[in-house]
This record gives structure tokens, C-alpha cells and sequence, in this order.
């Protein structure tokens, strides 16, 4: 066993890992130098809860929304979210909980007009003015670039955690880890450890620049190391580990030897509603939604210095049963201010609801596609990412229609990337429609990408979600003509910087590859200023054959459903 954990730390050392614990001292609330354990021979201690509190993925929604809800097989909306009606109900927690604990797991400096405007700045106080105890950077947290996410993590008050982040030292050399690995909660006489982990794949998600200088690990090169540095050397009596990895990754996870030891996983990025806790081999797994719609309520019943019980709770946080907090709402409001006439200018309507959480198909992403294609009349195939992000529009105004506001347009764009046309060949098209459904479907849930179904117009394609990899698409045709794959085909879809001239939307080896004048924000501008009202009905160019075209998440073979 000795040999066994100097190879382990060996190899530590080789992966970045050298000087890693001089460099960052293990963060803990408990400053005794040495933990005393409670045994059971002394008098019985009386029970107590202690309550874990989790957000993620807000995208910076600071003021409540429409939410979309799947029951009895069709779509229900309701106000949720809002940054002072969560303040409302966290302030609640901690009065009748004073051993409550608040963390969020990422994504909370991009996703609305306001964070594009302020570079994720205007975040900062509210919060700060929420209270938050601890936080994992997300994937989107590298949006503004490496040393803005740092100044922006920096300036929060309370401490963050990732074992997986290193300065990149160029040729593949990793240095140190931007952020410390761990942080321990001593509350009363328990430990509580957790260890935070983010998306390795982001540079490949999302335009590599936003990532230059950073270098990514997978989580299963160091976590078993940090389990027993939690376990064994800090004594913790229960481990979490915070994730920003997708709810596919983090069951991926609980199910590894490395996960031994783990207790629980509250996880975040692919917006998933887990109301009950996935059950893996070593750890549970659960993920409480996005757009601060819900809050992830984790409660621990101690006693004798240990943790007997766990109930997990997905809590809704609804407009109209929390009221907002004034602080916060008047911290919003005077950082808002220099904004709000363009945040609210009305772009056009729409006259059907507006929304982004099918698998497969989705309005807004419809709108987007029939913006581009009018105005790229002369490509062939458009394109539009399987982004996620983006709350609902369903409430009409005075018109009898649904007003989309340029801040909305930021809510489902938030970055206003150039729009670019190459060309490829019909076997290039099904040879990524193949790579494209295989990172939504893939049997081994460690090669799903976050993410949903490549969405497009000009190509129709029929798949089957659960067939083996390379042979899901069955069909696809291009201008309504079966698909010829020696045929060259005009392609249009936004630029991703960082990207190779020779790829689009990831697509390897596109030929005669160029950036057009316009960016996607105009574009859907000047769509809306020539057709509102618009009504973006679901295309059906994607049709699966062996799983409702109303899908709702990637996750399959577990006791999990969205709703």
C-alpha cells in the first residue's frame, strides 16, 4: 500500500503537481492544528442538520423569467428566478439554518447583455450581496479571457476550488493550479471537504482564444490523490466534489474506482433538473437546473461527529413566493441602469413561445436558422450550435405578441460572433453528423459533450440516437435532394475564434473558407426589422427514428427524468 501511494504522488509530480501544496495551502475554517475525533464513548451527542445550498449555470438572469416545465408530456411555464427573490430565499435558509452552507458550481459571468456590456464586472457585487460561501469556475468563466476570469473570481469574497486548472507554460507543460484544489468546512465538530472540478473539454467546446493560456486535466488523473489528501490527512468526514462537467460526466465519474470515497457530487453545465439523486457505484450525482430557477438543497443530519443521513431536495425558486430582496434588488437595479434603455428596445415579436430545451429542436435555435437563411440566400446548408443557454419568452405585451428585446438577443447570443461561409463535401457533412450525434449520444458517457443536436436548415437528416457510433444517420438530404457525398456544398454558421481557417462549426478541412461583413446579432436584426412578427415552428430536419422528437435530455440507462 506505501509503494502503492509514493508511485501515486510520482506520478502526481509529473502531471503539474510538484510544489502544488506549497504553493496553495490547504484552505480550512478549522484552525486547530489537529483534529480531534469524536468517538462514540462519550455521552450521545443530540442530532443536527447542517444544509448545503447549490446555484448553477444562472447565466446572469438577475431578474425573474419565464421557465419552462415538461408535465403530463407537454410544455408549462412559470415565473421563476431573479437574483433578489433567490437572495430572499437564501437569507430565509440561513435564519433558520445557521449551518447552511451556499456554494455555486459555475457560469455566473456570462449569458445576458448586461455581463457582455460590464465584461461579467456588474456580477461582482450582487454576488457578493448574496453571500456565497464558496465557488467553482464554469466552462463559460473563460469567456472574457484567462486574466479577466481571474480578476473576476478574484474579487469575489469568498474562496474558490479547482484541481483541474493549471497555467499552460507552452509545449504541453502544465504549472501550477490557478486555483487551490480543496477547501474544508469545519462546522461543530465535522469536517466537510470539497474538491472542484470544471469541464476539461472546453477548449474544444468553445473558441480555443478563450482559454489560451490555461491547460485542462481530467479529473480521474488526480482525484483518487485529493480523496485520500481529504480523507486520510484532513480527516474530513464527508467529501463532495464540485463539478462543472455535465450530467452524463459526473454519472461517468460516480461509477470509477477513483470516486471511491466520494460521498456526493453536486454538479453543473448541462442545465439538467435531478430532483432525485442518481445512485453511481461510489457517489451520488445530482444537477439543480440553471438561470437561477432552482436551488439544490443538500441536508446532512449529524451526529457524534458523523453524517447518518443525506435528503436532497430540488427547490423552485418561484417570483411569486419569494419576494425580491430590496438590497439586491436596488444593487441591480443602480448597475442596470446605464443599460436598461438597450437592454429593453424591442427587436421585433415573435407569436409563438420562444425557448431552447429539446434535444433535438428548438424556437429560438429556428430563428436563428431562418435569420441566417434569409440572409444567405444563395448557401445551401445553415448552421447553429447546440447551445443551451437562454431562459424561455412566452408572455405577450400590449400587441398580443411576444416582444424579443436586444437584450433577449444577447440572452440566446450572448457572444456576437462574425457569421462565415465555407464549402465541404456530402461526405464530409455525414462524417460530422456522425462525430456531432456522438457526442450527444455516445453508450460511454465519458465521450458526451455538453451540448445538444447540431441544428441547421437547407439539410434534413434522419438518425437513430442509440445505434451504434459511425451508423446513426440514415438519412440526410440537401435542398431536398438525397445527399450526394461527392457533391460540394455551401455552409454557414459562426466563427469560433481560435479556430483553424480550414474548420467551421467544427467541421475539419471546409475549403474556401471566408468571414462575411455581418455578425449574428445584426442578422437577426435586420431579420426581425423586415418579418415581425415571426413564428420559428420546429422544421423537423432532424428526425429521430428510436426516441421522441421531443426529448428533453442525453442522459438514458439511469432512474432520471427532465421535467
Amino acid at each position: 500500500m506505501k509503494r502503492k501511494r509514493r508511485d501515486f504522488i510520482k506520478h502526481l509530480g509529473k502531471m503539474g503537481g510538484v510544489g502544488l501544496l506549497a504553493n496553495y495551502p490547504l484552505i480550512s475554517s478549522a484552525n486547530s492544528p489537529a483534529r480531534k475525533k469524536v468517538n462514540n464513548l462519550g455521552p450521545e451527542e443530540t442530532a443536527f442538520k447542517i444544509s448545503i445550498l447549490q446555484t448553477t449555470d444562472s447565466h446572469c438572469q438577475v431578474h425573474p423569467h419565464d421557465e419552462f416545465f415538461w408535465e403530463d408530456e407537454k410544455p408549462v411555464f412559470r415565473k421563476t428566478g431573479g437574483y433578489a427573490h433567490l437572495a430572499t430565499y437564501l437569507q430565509n435558509e440561513r435564519k433558520n439554518n445557521p449551518h447552511t452552507f451556499i456554494i455555486d458550481t459555475g457560469d455566473m459571468f456570462q449569458g445576458s447583455e448586461l455581463a457582455v456590456k460590464t465584461m461579467g464586472k456588474v456580477m461582482i457585487p450582487i454576488l457578493n450581496g448574496l453571500g456565497y460561501d464558496l465557488y467553482l469556475p464554469g466552462n463559460w468563466e473563460v469567456v472574457y479571457g484567462k486574466k479577466n476570469m481571474q480578476t473576476l473570481l478574484g474579487s469575489l469574497n469568498s474562496p474558490k476550488v479547482c484541481a483541474n486548472m493549471y497555467h499552460d507554460l507552452g509545449e504541453g507543460k502544465k504549472g501550477e493550479l490557478i486555483f487551490p484544489p480543496y477547501y474544508v468546512w469545519h462546522v461543530k465538530n465535522v469536517k466537510i471537504g470539497f474538491l472542484g472540478y470544471t469541464d476539461p473539454l472546453v477548449p474544444i467546446r468553445q473558441s480555443p482564444d478563450y482559454s489560451k493560456g490555461i491547460t485542462y486535466s481530467k479529473p480521474e488523473e488526480n482525484l483518487a490523490y485529493y480523496v485520500d489528501v481529504l480523507r486520510s490527512q484532513e480527516q474530513c468526514d464527508y467529501v463532495i466534489i464540485l463539478s462543472h462537467l455535465g450530467l452524463s460526466q459526473q454519472i461517468y465519474l460516480s461509477n470509477r474506482e477513483e470516486c471511491n470515497g466520494v460521498d456526493y457530487i453536486l454538479g453543473g453545465d448541462t442545465h439538467e433538473r435531478v430532483r432525485k439523486p442518481i445512485q453511481g457505484k461510489y457517489s451520488k450525482v445530482v444537477e439543480p437546473g440553471a438561470f437561477g430557477s432552482f436551488v439544490g438543497k443538500l441536508n446532512l443530519t449529524i451526529q457524534n461527529g458523523k453524517v447518518i443521513k443525506d435528503e436532497y431536495e430540488l427547490v423552485e425558486i418561484s417570483s411569486e413566493k419569494h419576494k425580491p430582496s430590496r438590497r439586491i434588488a436596488d444593487i441591480i437595479k443602480a448597475n442596470e441602469e446605464p443599460f436598461t434603455d438597450e437592454i429593453n428596445k424591442i427587436e421585433g415579436y415573435s407569436t409563438i413561445p420562444l425557448y431552447r430545451y429539446f434535444v433535438i429542436e428548438n424556437t429560438i435555435d429556428t430563428l436563428i436558422l431562418d435569420a441566417l437563411k434569409w440572409k444567405l440566400k444563395d448557401i445551401d446548408i445553415v448552421l447553429s450550435n447546440g447551445f443551451r443557454f437562454c431562459p424561455p419568452a412566452v408572455t405577450p405585451d400590449h400587441t398580443g405578441n411576444i416582444p424579443i428585446t436586444n437584450g433577449y438577443i444577447f440572452d440566446m447570443f450572448p457572444v456576437d460572433s462574425v457569421v462565415r461561409t465555407a464549402e465541404v463535401t456530402g461526405r464530409q457533412l455525414r462524417d460530422w453528423l456522425e462525430k456531432e450525434l456522438n457526442n450527444v449520444f455516445a453508450k460511454d458517457a465519458s465521450q458526451r459533450m455538453g451540448g445538444w443536436v447540431i441544428k441547421f436548415k437547407g439539410m434534413k437528416m434522419k438518425f437513430k440516437a442509440y445505434d451504434e457510433e459511425g451508423s446513426r444517420v440514415k438519412y440526410i438530404s440537401v435542398n431536398n435532394e438525397e445527399i450526394n457525398e461527392s457533391k460540394i456544398y455551401s455552409i454557414s454558421a459562426c466563427e469560433r475564434e481560435g479556430d483553424p481557417e480550414n474548420t467551421l462549426c467544427r467541421i475539419d478541412g471546409v475549403s474556401n473558407a471566408r468571414n462575411t461583413d455581418y455578425d449574428m446579432h445584426q442578422v437577426i436584426k435586420e431579420y426581425l426589422n423586415a418579418n415581425s412578427p415571426v413564428t420559428p415552428a420546429l422544421p423537423l430536419s432532424a428526425r429521430v427514428l428510436d426516441a421522441p422528437q421531443t426529448l428533453l435530455t442525453q442522459v438514458y440507462d439511469v432512474d432520471y427524468q427532465f421535467r
